[in-house]
């Protein structure tokens, strides 16, 4: 875990020192032909486990399923790959024990095995499976919402988990492609959900809950009323700790795909995505987690891609949630402050102006 003053001084000092050795060259996102993806980026370091770590099977398919192991699910989409990869170089940079994590990695049918290839380059010791998402179970549930990349399939596959992912899974950390970890991931992973709690989360309850759904949901009491005899809170799902069996238990994905048809087919209940259901089946009753586990809204909002600063207080989780991707940014030449802080984890090869730097920041 790093403190906001830290973290701020590594940003100066990388801000300063990129300065000199940026160039303002727009950079693909990814390569036109995804089967070459592989060479665009440098291989990641080897992270080995501490000697406190508990030894778990080598083999991959038995990991899979261990309950010893940290699960973390993630989706591949060709778009955010970056984001990905630099996603994984955190966590496993910061962990104490890298080779007790697994990661389920969620993509479409027509890029699986590339994607998978790319993986396997880069990261060449992860224990990893990739999983194919059938996008025909959502298709006909979604609705258009304020930003084109909020529709796509993919996004809504965190809600089909307890599906995807194999039976044997019992728990799982669901991240976005646009985080960095700069704290041990297995802090995340040991948190209590308490009673019957299906998702652990941070909460943000000083935001205008009501903002998140429309007043033809507001004024109709049928609807209205699931949140009647609780205090519901705005709460971010790009960092979620979830309980598996008891989602399989409570029948999650149907009460979520019921609340997209009546969006899809009687009213516009909603503007955002695939938001909204998850705040309508859980809100007021998720485990709430620590802010510092999700420091999120730093791509800007869902419209503007603003610049905007880390909150006060202590730092494990940034988020570039928001339209404005830092990878993005960079390319364009015109990052935000907040983005050099992820410039160090990107392995793509147009960025390895910053790598040399690594050294330099880990001593401040």
């Amino acid at each position: 875990m790093m403190s906001g003053s830290r973290l701020v001084s590594r940003l100066i000092i990388f801000s300063i020192i990129s300065t000199a050795f940026f160039t303002v060259e727009s950079i693909r996102l990814f390569p036109d032909s995804f089967d070459d993806a592989s060479s665009d980026f440098t291989e990641a370091p080897a992270y080995q486990n501490g000697l406190e770590c508990s030894v778990l099977a080598k083999n991959r398919l038995l990991l899979a399923c261990d309950p010893s192991a940290v699960h973390i699910a993630m989706t591949l989409d060709p778009a955010y790959l970056r984001g990905t990869v630099s996603a994984v170089h955190s966590i496993l940079k910061h962990t104490s024990c890298p080779q007790n994590i697994f990661f389920h990695f969620i993509a479409s049918g027509s890029s699986h095995s590339s994607l998978a290839k790319t993986l396997s380059s880069v990261f060449p010791s992860l224990s990893f499976k990739v999983y194919t998402f059938d996008e025909t179970m959502v298709k006909n549930l979604i609705s258009s919402s304020i930003r084109q990349a909020l529709d796509s399939p993919l996004n809504y596959a965190r809600s089909y988990l307890s599906e995807i992912l194999s039976s044997c899974v019992s728990r799982v950390i669901y991240l976005d492609s646009d985080v960095i970890v700069v704290d041990d991931i297995q802090k995340l992973w040991k948190i209590s959900l308490s009673g019957s709690r299906t998702i652990g989360a941070p909460e943000y309850c000083h935001a205008n809950f009501t903002k998140y759904f429309t007043e033809n949901f507001w004024s109709d009491r049928k609807l209205s009323s699931v949140f009647d005899s609780k205090t519901p809170c705005y709460f971010n799902t790009g960092v979620m700790v979830i309980d598996l069996d008891r989602w399989r238990e409570g029948d999650y994905t149907r009460k979520i795909e019921n609340w997209m048809k009546i969006q899809k087919e009687d009213k516009r209940i909603y503007e955002l995505g695939s938001l909204p259901p998850f705040l309508l089946v859980f809100g007021g009753d998720i485990e709430a987690i620590d802010h510092q586990w999700n420091q999120h809204g730093l791509g800007g909002d869902n419209i503007v891609s603003s610049c905007r600063s880390l909150h006060p207080g202590p730092v494990s989780l940034i988020h570039w949630s928001g339209k404005g991707k830092p990878w993005v940014r960079l390319d364009d030449g015109k990052p935000c402050p907040i983005d050099y802080l992820w410039a160090p984890y990107d392995l793509h090869k147009s960025q390895r102006q910053y790598l040399q730097y690594n050294q330099e920041l880990e001593i401040l």
